[in-house]
């Protein structure tokens, strides 16, 4: 089987990302578009050595297409991503525009692969912060289960795009920004996503998205999560610090072996690595790293850990990319 794929977006940062991990898992591509905004139209990328224009996208862009790859913002989602289906093609999109939507499979291939086949042409790439949380707390609850989760999230300035990595360096560079993501500053600083609402005791759309978008990805309706979510000034990774409390009490080398035989997960300790996980040493990965395993002193049955995942990759165009692959691998295209 030889597919034609799309990538939407494709000279943003994860649309580049995309492109670069088509390239290392070596799908079976007979050709690929690249579709962006107009002020894209004309220049070209590199794929597998061919430098490859760059497409305005349009209406008309999905007529021969059988997978695209949405990373264009939630907007140009909503408004192509149904034009794209109605032609026949299977759209994977990395925006927030679908994943709460009950007629779109909200998918983590290593939690709930199952849901793929439900899809009507749309599929959701969840949140980056939610992906590497999921991960770890799925086998958990298959094993012990799950009465609730705090979290709190440390985000790369990465996961703005590329106007967070562009603040962030003139910033350090002592020049006024080029393009912010944030008016407050970000070098040697923490900022919190905008609210929903400005008002007290407002979550913000960040926070909102890892609840609800965990509870659906998880099947747990009412599983109770309290979730705190800060950019800080680091380039490539999302970290978390997490605790679970289990339905029982559970030693730690019990959740150091569920860990150790989950798929895409590494666990990276003290008793068994060089260093705990830490952003600069996952970029470029597509594994979600676990560390710092310990029991919480205020409860029988809670679990601390802290993971660590390139939010550009799992968090994104990796996690795009093998939703493809099982399409690939388990339906007619």
């Amino acid at each position: 089987m030889s597919l034609n794929i799309a990538i939407v977006g494709s000279t943003g940062l994860v649309g580049r990302t995309m492109l670069k991990v088509l390239e290392e898992r070596n799908l079976p591509i007979s050709s690929l578009t690249l579709l962006a905004s107009a002020a894209s139209s004309g220049k070209t990328q590199i794929f597998k050595g061919q430098s490859i224009p760059v497409q305005e996208l349009t209406e008309h862009s999905f007529g021969h297409i059988d997978i695209a790859l949405f990373s264009a913002g939630g907007a140009i989602s909503k408004k192509y991503a149904k034009i794209a289906a109605s032609n026949g093609c299977i759209v994977i999109d990395n925006s927030s525009a679908w994943r709460m939507d009950p007629d779109v499979p909200l998918i983590v291939p290593e939690v709930n692969p199952e849901q793929i086949p439900f899809h009507k042409n749309i599929i959701a790439n969840p949140n980056c912060s939610t992906i590497q949380l999921v991960l770890a707390l799925q086998p958990l609850h298959t094993m012990f289960g799950i009465k609730r989760v705090i979290v709190s999230t440390y985000q790369s300035v990465s996961g703005a795009g590329q106007k967070g990595i562009d603040q962030l360096t003139d910033e350090l560079a002592g020049k006024e920004p080029s393009a912010r993501i944030s008016e407050f500053p970000l070098a040697f600083n923490t900022v919190f996503h905008p609210k929903k609402e400005n008002k007290i005791g407002h979550f913000t759309e960040e926070e909102d998205k890892i609840i609800y978008e965990t509870k659906r990805i998880m099947g747990i309706k009412h599983l109770p999560i309290a979730v705190t979510c800060v950019r800080i000034p680091t380039i490539g990774g999302h970290g978390e610090s997490v605790l679970v409390e289990l339905e029982n009490k559970v030693e730690l080398t019990d959740i150091i072996k569920v860990f150790s035989n989950s798929k895409g997960i590494v666990l990276q300790d003290e008793d068994n690595s060089a260093f705990a996980p830490m952003p600069i040493y996952c970029q470029g990965k597509d594994e979600v790293f676990i560390g710092r395993i310990r029991k919480d002193p205020s409860s029988d049955n809670g679990i601390m850990f802290w993971i660590v995942a390139d939010n550009l990759r799992k968090g994104a165009a990796t996690n795009a990319v093998q939703i493809a692959e099982l399409l690939i691998a388990h339906t007619a295209l």
